[in-house]
């Protein structure tokens, strides 16, 4: 699939339509991705996100991008691992799947995630790889209005499960 690409990079860094935030169910400045993005987008980020009265595992809402180089944040909450008996990889799933159509039905057709769910929320860093790219790959597959999907990753090792899926995804 040429419209998925993986980086390793500050995903406050880079200059797309939208980034999407592994974010908390209260859509309060975290650790992590979370913490990140708020701080690199400024007070403003948080005043918006008081006003959607928080976010259910598996969803999304979409706020500015303030003073980050992409326009859009979306947020999204990924499920926190128990063990894969709760419906993880299902939410996991849902929050990239969410997110796409949040970004479609915005007009925004360059989308980057970071590892959703694979930090403090515990989802083992290869499964939830494979999910991302699979779910990314399905949405695409329906729909032309994306032209780039990026998993940007904090890690090299991380990037390397997401190659390593996209690779897969094409046999």
């Amino acid at each position: 699939m040429d419209r998925m690409k993986v980086v390793v990079a500050d995903i406050t860094t880079l200059a797309v339509d939208a980034i999407v935030n592994a974010a908390n169910s209260r859509l309060v400045a975290g650790g992590g991705v979370d913490g990140a993005i708020h701080r690199a987008a400024g007070p403003e980020l948080q005043a918006e996100c008081r006003t959607l009265g928080g976010c259910p595992p598996g969803e999304a809402k979409i706020t500015g991008g303030y003073r980050l180089p992409a326009g859009r944040v979306i947020h999204t909450v990924g499920p926190v691992w128990m063990g894969g008996v709760e419906g993880e990889a299902e939410a996991l799933a849902s929050c990239y799947r969410r997110s796409l159509e949040l970004a479609r039905a915005h007009e925004l057709r360059e989308v980057a995630f970071p590892a959703i769910s694979t930090g403090v929320f515990g989802f083992p860093p290869d499964d939830a790889a494979r999910i991302a790219v699979g779910t990314v790959k399905e949405v695409l597959a329906g729909d032309p209005h994306f032209s780039k999907v990026i998993f940007c990753c904090f890690s090299e090792s991380s990037a390397e499960l997401h190659r390593a899926a996209i690779e897969a995804a094409h046999d």
